[in-house]
């Protein structure tokens, strides 16, 4: 299985266009969070309605994954708390979204919501305990914010990540978490695109401007996780131990000559006869 994972794209259309471009290349793409974007000029339900038609277009394409972010969120619950009523809506288009647990071949997904307070984190808990009870080998998270004190969730001056999803991978061991939130990590002294809590990978693939957003793939099958962003391509060894810096891309496969191509729509178009 190939997973294509991005976050952040914070309603860049440009980003989103590669997104659906590249989709058919893999077997599954998983976004974690923060689709929308509450600083945009952008009227928040004018989003909702453009990214629901791109998610679409997704959906026709390949399998999708998608976890609320903390701008993803639109409603409040009975609890005050704030959740994202729109994200539970693009389950009918066939996306396993917030708190839904999907298995796909030897591989169990859970998709977590943002949490704004305790009823939210509460359920997560249950979510991920009912989870565990049936859980192959193979367990991938998908929850927006990453795990407190790790290079995946650094800013520069302090860590922006989540306390509780430390104590929750400490107690149940998942394969790899995916995350976003904090969109410098992967660019700055100190901080990554990976990281591994004791038997887990944790990711945050970060943000950059343009076409196309940075992303992260798992070549599940061959054991590898790339990370590409502008001007760098790096990878890891998934049945290594933690190593760090990770690789340059030296030997570029198939399907990254061909996402190449799609960042780039010049490149993309056909070459007249005359060259």
């Amino acid at each position: 299985m190939r997973c294509l994972v991005v976050a952040d794209l914070h309603y860049s259309l440009p980003q989103f266009d590669w997104l659906v471009s590249a989709a058919p290349q893999f077997d599954l793409v998983i976004f974690a969070g923060d689709a929308l974007d509450i600083g945009s000029m952008v009227d928040f339900r004018a989003q909702i309605v453009v990214v629901k038609k791109y998610l679409a277009l997704l959906a026709g394409r390949t399998r999708v994954i998608l976890c609320s972010g903390n701008h993803d969120l639109d409603e409040r619950n009975a609890q005050g708390e704030k959740i994202s009523r729109w994200i539970a809506e693009v389950r009918e288009l066939g996306i396993a979204c917030d708190s839904e647990n999907i298995t796909i071949g030897d591989t169990l997904f859970t998709v977590c919501p943002w949490w704004d307070g305790p009823q939210v984190k509460q359920r997560i808990a249950e979510q991920l305990r009912e989870a565990a009870a049936i859980r192959p080998k193979r367990w991938i998270w998908a929850h927006h914010a990453p795990p407190a004190n790790s290079p995946t969730s650094w800013g520069g001056k302090r860590f922006f990540g989540d306390v509780e999803l430390v104590q929750w991978i400490t107690q149940y061991k998942p394969a790899m978490v995916i995350s976003g939130h904090v969109h410098q990590s992967p660019f700055i002294q100190d901080g990554s695109w990976f990281d591994r809590l004791g038997e887990s990978w944790v990711f945050n693939a970060g943000l950059q401007p343009g076409r196309p957003p940075t992303y992260i793939v798992l070549d599940l099958d061959a054991g590898k996780a790339f990370w590409l962003a502008a001007g760098q391509a790096q990878w890891i060894d998934l049945h290594a131990p933690l190593q760090r810096p990770a690789a340059a891309v030296r030997d570029p496969p198939d399907w990254l000559i061909s996402l190449d191509r799609i960042a780039d729509p010049i490149l993309a178009r056909p070459r007249s006869a005359a060259g």
